[in-house]
């Protein structure tokens, strides 16, 4: 089937798209690229491009929540294949500002949810090579 439109963009809106911009770039790689002072673009190396969007007021999702303001969307990441990998991906993201939401249950999920620091929740997976 033919497309519409072509995918531009995962845009989270944020309360200061400057400091969250860094933050996924230490994260995932590349450079933040400012457009103005309420929007700036990171292309992920090998990746989508995210972009951030200042939003005043902005109420982070409560996570986990099904009723309202409920998690809409969230970023999966590869943190590699081994626990160790994911490990070592857990505690260089708290060092950057995020947030555990639920690192219950390591023997049936490979996958540990964390809060960005706009409040957005992410995860690290844990993904074996094949």
């Amino acid at each position: 089937m033919a497309s519409v439109a072509r995918f531009r963009n995962v845009v989270l809106d944020c309360p200061d798209p400057h400091v969250l911009a860094a933050f996924y770039a230490a994260v995932a790689g590349g450079t933040p690229r400012p457009e103005d002072d309420d929007w700036v673009v990171l292309q992920v190396p090998d990746g989508p491009r995210l972009a951030f969007q200042r939003a005043e007021g902005h109420t982070p999702p409560e996570w986990p929540r099904a009723d309202r303001n409920g998690q809409q969307l969230h970023l999966d990441f590869d943190a590699g294949p081994t626990w160790a990998d994911l490990d070592a991906a857990h505690e260089r993201v708290l060092a950057l500002g995020a947030r555990p939401l639920d690192l219950e249950d390591r023997e049936t999920k490979d996958f540990q949810v964390y809060a960005d620091p706009a409040g957005h929740p992410f995860c690290l997976c844990r993904i074996e090579r094949s």
